[in-house]
C-alpha cells in the first residue's frame, strides 16, 4: 500500500442508528485502538474530508443530508458503511421510514459488517478505504 502525501481526513455521519456503531467509532479514536496511527484525522467539515464514515441506515429525512455531505467532499473520496444498518438497513429494514443501507443513496466503497461493528473491524475498513483512496488519487493523476 502506498500512503498518501497528506493525512486522510474522516467525516463521521450518523444516519438513523441506535448509536452502537457510533460508540465503536469513537472507541477507534481512543488511545486503546488509536486509528490516528494510520495518519487519519477526524474532522467535522466535509470540505476537508477524504473518507465519509456512515453509521446507521438512511431514511427520507437523512437522504438529502447524506447526499449534500458527499457532494461537498472533494474528489477523490471514499465512502465506508459501518455496521449492518449502514450496509443493508439491518434490524430497521422493515420500518416504514427506512429506505435501506447507504448504498441506496451513495456509492459505497467499503462495507464493515457487525452489530455493533467492532473497533478492529472499523479500523480494518478504514485501512481498506486508504488503499482505495490511493488508487483513486493515482487514477486522477493519469
Amino acid at each position: 500500500m502506498n500512503f498518501n502525501t497528506k493525512s486522510p481526513w474522516i467525516l463521521h455521519y450518523d444516519g438513523t442508528s441506535c448509536n452502537g456503531c457510533d460508540i465503536e467509532v469513537l472507541a477507534c479514536l481512543t488511545p486503546l485502538y488509536d486509528v490516528e496511527r494510520f495518519g487519519v484525522i477526524n474532522t467535522g467539515n466535509p470540505r476537508h474530508a477524504d473518507i465519509l464514515l456512515i453509521t446507521g441506515s438512511v431514511n427520507d429525512q437523512s437522504i438529502p443530508v447524506v447526499k449534500q455531505l458527499y457532494e461537498q467532499m472533494a474528489d477523490p473520496k471514499v465512502v465506508v458503511a459501518v455496521g449492518i444498518c449502514a450496509t443493508s438497513g439491518g434490524l430497521f429494514t422493515d420500518c416504514y421510514n427506512v429506505v435501506g443501507g447507504v448504498d441506496k443513496v451513495l456509492p459505497v466503497d467499503v462495507y464493515v459488517p457487525g452489530c455493533a461493528a467492532r473497533p478492529q473491524a472499523i479500523i480494518d475498513g478504514v485501512v481498506k478505504a486508504l488503499a482505495i483512496l490511493d488508487e483513486k488519487q493515482n487514477a486522477m493523476k493519469k
